[in-house]
């Protein structure tokens, strides 16, 4: 799951964006390869490449209800000059037939029934009286099937061309096709196409178990009423759809009061189902920061090798973060700050990559791109911290929304993408081309 806890650091030291998040990758490791069903490994990553074993489709079937003819002897037909051919009997999908098609005889035949030996080409029922010596139909009525070797005649109005809606025999895939990569995420298609050549299960590395939980007192569940002081816990609800956004099964626990022990037993007991821990809130200097409190120490003695190391960074928001490893497998747990975008920033900095990784991806960023900054004046950062601004992105332009502050929830709604202001920049003009990550 994860390697030893990070490299100790001087707790002066002002960790940059780059150091912390290599940190967190040395730390992650891929989760193991699992065999799965199909349905159960939907999101998965696949670690094996998957070869056609038998043809799609198996074999010649027709993709219409309709008659299996010879096309010599439709040649010419019109509805003027009708062919009329001796229908020799009934082709239903799902059964096996011995009719054979020869010449001046067709056979009726319904969508996804194996082709007769001898026919050609498939003529739409619309081609036809239905047989029923009555001119065009629109319809094949099943009470009036034909049995095998009886007798009957279908008059066909127009010609059809070989091949005529025949689905061929290894038309989507041939047997030894390559019908999937190793690392391919599965989504519906994939699934679909694993069912249709046989594969009930594959092997995949399982989406990881996120676990998130947030801390403070003053955190009250929505549809709870508030009292003086509190206020709802979002960042919870946040962080916990985020991680299902990466591909993560997500857990979210919800608010922990500011009590080191109980935060302590809480992860503790959270454990047993976490291939990663999220906690957002209590990692600055406050007096109640009982993140730092519950966990600087955890695993120094039961656990050598685990341990959390609390670091400030050089970006804004989201200064304050905590890492490291926790519990008898080295659970990875990252300590995000408690305001919102702050929490929502360094989950799509730090978290989604590690959660990435666990999948077994290769790319694990959100992608990034260069557009023109629009905005009625200057941005202005912070000298030596990388900033991160909320924004929306379009048509090569990117205009930022709401304002600095990491409280300003209701902007984040809005955004879809985050401005990069690098640490040596502390101003940026209208019109300036800038680095943008890509949230949508």
């Amino acid at each position: 799951m994860s390697s030893a806890a990070p490299r100790p650091a001087d707790p002066d030291h002002l960790w940059s964006v780059e150091e912390h998040l290599e940190d967190v990758l040395a730390t992650v490791r891929p989760l193991e390869p699992i065999e799965l069903n199909l349905l159960d490994a939907q999101g998965c990553v696949l670690v094996e490449d998957i070869t056609v074993a038998v043809s799609l489709p198996p074999f010649d079937n027709s993709s219409m209800d309709g008659y299996a003819v010879r096309v010599a002897d439709v040649a010419g037909a019109s509805e003027e000059f009708p062919a009329v051919l001796e229908v020799v009997g009934d082709i239903a999908a799902g059964l096996a037939s011995s009719l054979r098609v020869g010449p001046g005889q067709a056979a009726r035949i319904m969508t996804g029934a194996p082709m007769p030996p001898g026919a050609e080409a498939v003529v739409p029922v619309e081609w036809t009286d239905g047989g029923l010596g009555e001119g065009p139909v629109t319809g094949m009525p099943a009470h009036s099937l034909v049995p095998e070797g009886a007798q009957g005649q279908v008059q066909v109005h127009r010609a059809a061309e070989a091949g005529a809606h025949i689905r061929a025999r290894g038309g989507d895939a041939r047997s030894g096709d390559r019908a999937l990569d190793a690392g391919t995420v599965l989504g519906p298609p994939q699934i679909a196409l694993l069912a249709a050549i046989g594969r009930g299960t594959v092997k995949v590395r399982p989406r990881p178990r996120v676990v998130v939980l947030s801390t403070g007192s003053e955190l009250v569940q929505p549809d709870e009423a508030l009292a003086d002081g509190q206020i709802y816990d979002s960042n919870s609800f946040a962080l916990t759809a985020c991680a299902r956004d990466a591909g993560a099964i997500a857990y979210r626990v919800g608010a922990v009061p500011d009590d080191a022990e109980t935060l302590r037993s809480t992860i503790e007991d959270q454990l047993v189902r976490a291939d990663l821990m999220v906690t957002t809130g209590g990692v600055s200097v406050g007096a109640y920061d009982v993140v730092k409190e519950a966990l600087s120490h955890v695993g120094d003695e039961d656990e050598p090798g685990s341990g959390v190391e609390f670091r400030k960074l050089a970006m804004q928001p989201g200064k304050p973060q905590g890492f490291g490893t926790i519990g008898p497998d080295h659970t990875p747990l990252l300590a995000l700050p408690g305001n919102p975008v702050s929490s929502y920033v360094s989950f799509e900095l730090f978290v989604r990559p590690a959660i990435r990784t666990l999948m077994g991806l290769d790319d694990v960023h959100r992608p990034r791109t260069r557009a023109r900054l629009v905005a009625d004046k200057a941005l202005t950062s912070p000298a030596g911290r990388r900033q991160f601004l909320r924004a929306t992105v379009s048509d090569g332009s990117v205009r930022p929304v709401g304002g600095a502050g990491s409280h300003l929830v209701a902007a984040l709604a809005q955004a879809d993408a985050l401005i990069v202001v690098p640490e040596d920049v502390e101003s940026v003009e209208p019109g300036t081309e800038v680095e943008v990550v890509l949230l949508g």
